[in-house]
């Protein structure tokens, strides 16, 4: 910035505030100020301010609402993954700039406020769902901004580990620890539109039409083509039936299964001669029909054969996309 700018930079969402360089006050969290600026510009406040309730009363008011989650949410940004390092941050000049007047003036939260904020205030019932329409608008006006007409609707189930008795955590076999196993809804761009805790030995799908159909049917009111995609775990019919009836295209991979490898047999031998060093790949579509599916159903075969091993990689892709094969393992 000082090479193109000789005078302070002015931050919109304080106008008495500029972004300088002066070697007696130095943090190594500076980049959160622009994203502080971010947020001032899409309208985080007012929407912390529509959905948010805060039940403190008395001294407990002294820092407000905004200023703490603003501090819950920068300090994760930042790296620190909990509240044990809010002391140190209080005195931080970044955090101080990011919140209102009473930070600058006092200093953040210390740990056990901001615990407490997190622990009691953001998980009442009406903050939980005020967190999660909060969340949605903000990433709505973020993609307004520049709003493609094709929405990629990403799914996955995740490992939260946990330490103790903690209430409806479970021990999950696949990923061998005690956890909860949530489910969470992505966009192209990476961005977590919706998530749902669950207790850690549940399926990877279950629930997952709480938190997919209601974002389609959002996105297709706003005249948006909804396109989905997501792993093994997904492979359902109802799911199928679903994406189907609401005009949704999708990629799902699916189980590999011995009548999946009869309808391949001839991409898995072997290609003659010297083996390549770079992997020979080979794809085939066809229709297939399951014994829970109610109608056949396109799936995309790949076989990859890489030098040093003695078996072919095989991946199966269910999918109503009327692209070629390699378009459609592409998209997955």
């Amino acid at each position: 910035m000082g090479e193109t700018q000789d005078r302070p930079f002015q931050l919109s969402f304080n106008s008495s505030l500029k972004v300088d360089f002066q070697g007696s006050r130095v943090t190594s969290d500076g980049g959160l100020v622009l994203v502080r600026e971010l947020d001032e510009r899409l309208g985080l406040s007012e929407l912390m301010e529509r959905h948010l309730s805060d039940s403190r009363r008395g001294k407990n008011i002294q820092l407000p609402l905004a200023d703490l989650l603003r501090q819950s949410i920068y300090s994760r940004l930042a790296g620190y993954e909990d509240v044990n390092d809010a002391a140190r941050l209080s005195q931080d000049p970044t955090f101080r700039l990011i919140g209102s007047r009473k930070i600058w003036e006092r200093g953040t939260a210390l740990t056990s406020r901001l615990q407490s904020f997190e622990t009691e205030v953001l998980t009442q019932e009406e903050n939980l769902a005020g967190l999660a329409a909060l969340n949605r608008e903000l990433i709505a006006r973020a993609a307004a901004i520049a709003s493609p007409r094709r929405v990629v609707l990403d799914m996955d189930s995740t490992e939260v580990r946990v330490h103790g008795r903690q209430e409806q955590s479970a021990y999950n076999g696949h990923f061998e620890s005690t956890c909860y196993h949530p489910l969470l809804l992505f966009n192209r761009e990476g961005d977590c539109l919706a998530a749902k805790l669950r207790p850690g030995n549940v399926h990877s799908a279950d629930g997952w039409e709480e938190l997919l159909l209601p974002e389609i049917d959002r996105q297709q009111a706003q005249g948006k083509q909804v396109t989905f995609r997501g792993d093994a775990a997904f492979a359902k019919p109802e799911l199928y039936e679903a994406l189907e009836e609401r005009e949704v295209k999708y990629a799902i991979r699916l189980p590999a299964n011995d009548n999946l490898q009869r309808n391949i047999t001839e991409l898995l031998t072997r290609p003659v001669g010297r083996p390549s060093y770079k992997p020979v790949v080979r794809f085939k579509s066809f229709h297939y029909q399951a014994a829970s599916w109610t109608m056949a159903r396109r799936v995309v075969a790949k076989v990859e054969f890489h030098c040093g091993e003695l078996f072919p990689r095989v991946g199966f892709i269910v999918t109503n996309l009327g692209t070629s094969s390699r378009a459609v393992v592409r998209f997955y």
